[in-house]
């Protein structure tokens, strides 16, 4: 019986195997992406449920921490450097990411000086 290029036979009504040739998506780059996340998530949730930190430097450093996470999972699940796609993904995702942490800032300082507004 013959084989195509996937290596599955042909006709035979069996699921093709795809092949890998050396695309990265190797289980130790989940793992260590997984563990990245977790040691992250972790130094978050230590921080904010033992008080180490006043507000403010808690504040900074809680999204310093996010930025990473958000980071470990492009890079790490959702493949954002991979793949011969064209490049503006990575400008698009780049700007988004200008526009959220814009927001965030401005509303935070909005926040901060609402109280002597009145």
């Amino acid at each position: 019986m013959a084989t195509n290029e996937t290596g599955a036979a042909s006709g035979s009504g069996a699921a093709p195997r795809h092949a890998h040739s050396g695309d990265g998506h190797s289980a130790g780059k989940y793992v260590l992406g997984y563990v990245a996340s977790l040691v992250l998530t972790a130094i978050a949730f230590g921080l904010a449920f033992t008080h180490t930190l006043t507000a403010s430097p808690l504040e900074l450093v809680l999204l310093v921490l996010a930025g990473c996470q958000i980071l470990v999972q492009l890079f790490f699940f959702m493949h954002v450097t991979e793949g011969n796609g064209p490049a503006f993904h990575s400008v698009a995702i780049l700007l988004g990411f200008v526009f959220t942490f814009a927001v965030v800032l401005m509303s935070m300082w909005i926040m901060t000086f609402s109280s002597q507004v009145a």
